[in-house]
């Protein structure tokens, strides 16, 4: 009987000391736990996933150095295995090695670079070709990393050395229903070698990106017969026979549903990002609408009431209700609140600016002043308290355009960023089904920016439902606007949709970042050129 621990963790880009401490306290954790024959840890443990340019840096390398020498001297009582970045004559290879009695023992390089959607490896490393199996408890284990395990030749190749089991070592980002399409590529793999897999997946969030886990054990048959759960930190042990089959007890953790594995996403987002920046907390401006409203409830879930400061900036055109249902909220939640009328500086801004705007009509600049002002009042509140300010806007904004540069627009991270309308109001129910925190009419009213008399957002834009049908196939699926249309939509409405998302480009090329949760984020995943003539 073999037992293999997966090491489920959040590793810190850049941190390859504190990095190395968490994998000799695991290790040792595992080992007081289970005496395990074997603990594995994710893809480029050492380094976190990505590290992007800082591979080029000659001091990751000393750092990378430095950490073996420890694991060298440590002696740990169990072998490990996890990922690294190797530095050869040649190159660097995103590989994986075993530790045991202090020295490596094995090594394997990454076969499949991905470099598509958020993935630039090509740029980094060098491609491995050989096979890595060693022994383990009388068992012979094969190596993959990540996109190994998404193609047939590195696991038959492993398979055709000897393996009897695979173990798959990932950094494998979240997106909805990501976790569906790794099961099946597990069981593609599983059938096609005969073999159980064993694979470990990172968790945790790093800039735009979140890691989920939900490591896994397939059995040769292709079923799930193991699966850790989703955004969460753990050690997770499994046991193999001398066949090599898995030997597990106790039901399969079921999958998140979508509304539960995004919100968990983005709460993962905003703990990593804000902490690993090391501010204070967040500040946010709480409007009344539902966008704020859900954007406070995952602060708040994230980082803790006491860390979480919403700023009310009513105008004359704010409904009252607004500031009823922000304030309600904000008192639900424990959470610091002020209210900042914007009417004098906005009389003070219009003062100044008088002699340029003299015997020109009112129009959508006085809107976006409004929005400016209250940028700054927010930005004015970040430096001097060292919380950082979050944006509030959702992924139909964005797209679209309906948004304030230097306005709403401003602040370090932007939760929503990746999340449609229609989504929005998915999450503030589900949000309010584990506590009613968002208040129901927040939830019920028309959408609506408040900077003009009775404005509604279905002024300028389509209904939601439609606009994000319309995106959702212009943007993620990359379908022409002919081929939309040809599906039934308006064709003036997707033409208008088509303009707005071109023309936006430049503002959100100066956005701040935000959570990716689905298959094509604006930010790394999607990158348009501003000046296009297509």
């Amino acid at each position: 009987m073999a037992r293999i621990v997966m090491a489920q963790l959040d590793f810190w880009v850049g941190d390859v000391a504190g990095n190395t401490t968490r994998l000799i306290e695991a290790t040792r954790e595992a080992h007081e736990r289970f005496a395990p024959d074997l603990v594995v840890f994710p893809e480029l443990a050492l380094t976190g996933y990505p590290p992007e340019d800082l591979l080029w840096r000659r001091g990751l390398r000393i750092r990378v150095d430095e950490a073996f020498e420890r694991l060298a001297r440590e002696r740990l009582p169990v072998p490990v295995l996890f990922g690294y970045p190797e530095y050869a004559p040649e190159g660097i290879y995103n590989a994986a090695c075993v530790i045991r009695d202090g020295a490596v023992v094995a090594r394997y390089r990454k076969h499949r670079l991905p470099n598509y959607s958020v993935f630039d490896e090509k740029r980094y490393f060098l491609a491995g070709d050989a096979p890595c199996v060693f022994e383990c408890a009388g068992l012979k284990l094969g190596v993959t990393i990540c996109e190994d395990i998404w193609g047939p030749e590195p696991a038959a190749q492993a398979a055709a050395a000897g393996a009897q089991v695979l173990l798959n070592i990932n950094a494998s980002p979240f997106h909805v229903n990501k976790g569906v399409e790794r099961s099946f590529e597990l069981a593609h793999r599983a059938t096609e070698t005969g073999l159980p897999i064993v694979y470990v997946n990172l968790i945790g969030g790093q800039d735009e990106l979140v890691f989920d886990g939900e490591s896994l054990v397939c059995g040769a048959e292709g079923r799930i017969v193991y699966r850790a759960p989703a955004f969460a930190e753990g050690l997770f042990a499994v046991d193999f026979d001398a066949a090599g089959q898995p030997q597990v007890a106790g039901p399969v953790a079921e999958p998140l549903g979508l509304e539960a594995a995004v919100y968990k996403a983005l709460v993962q987002g905003v703990q990593d990002y804000v902490n690993r920046q090391r501010f204070r907390g967040v500040v946010l401006g709480l409007s009344g609408g539902i966008d704020s409203a859900l954007t406070l409830a995952i602060s708040v879930d994230a980082l803790g009431a006491e860390r979480v400061m919403a700023v009310l900036m009513p105008s004359r055109y704010t409904a009252d209700i607004s500031v009823e249902d922000a304030q309600a909220q904000a008192r639900t939640m424990g959470v610091e609140s002020v209210v900042l009328p914007i009417e004098k500086p906005q009389a003070a801004f219009k003062e100044t600016l008088a002699p340029v705007f003299r015997d020109l009509p009112e129009d959508v600049t006085e809107e976006n002043l409004q929005a400016r002002i209250r940028g700054v009042l927010l930005m004015a509140i970040s430096n001097k308290t060292g919380r950082m300010v979050l944006t509030t806007g959702n992924k139909s904004e964005m797209a679209v355009g309906y948004s304030t540069l230097y306005g709403d627009m401003v602040g370090g991270f932007a939760p929503l960023k990746d999340v449609s309308k229609m989504l929005v109001y998915r999450l503030c129910r589900y949000r309010n089904l584990l506590a009613p925190v968002i208040p129901q009419r927040v939830i019920d009213r028309p959408p609506s920016a408040e900077l003009r008399p009775d404005q509604k957002d279905s002024d300028s834009l389509p209904p939601y439902d439609v606009l994000d049908a319309i995106l959702e196939l212009y943007v993620e699926q990359d379908l022409p606007l002919s081929e939309i249309v040809a599906r039934g939509f308006d064709e003036a409405t997707v033409r208008q949709v088509g303009r707005m998302v071109k023309q936006a480009e430049y503002k959100r090329r100066q956005a701040p970042p935000g959570v990716k949760i689905t298959r094509r984020a604006f930010g790394r995943d999607r990158r348009y050129p501003i000046c296009s003539g297509y």
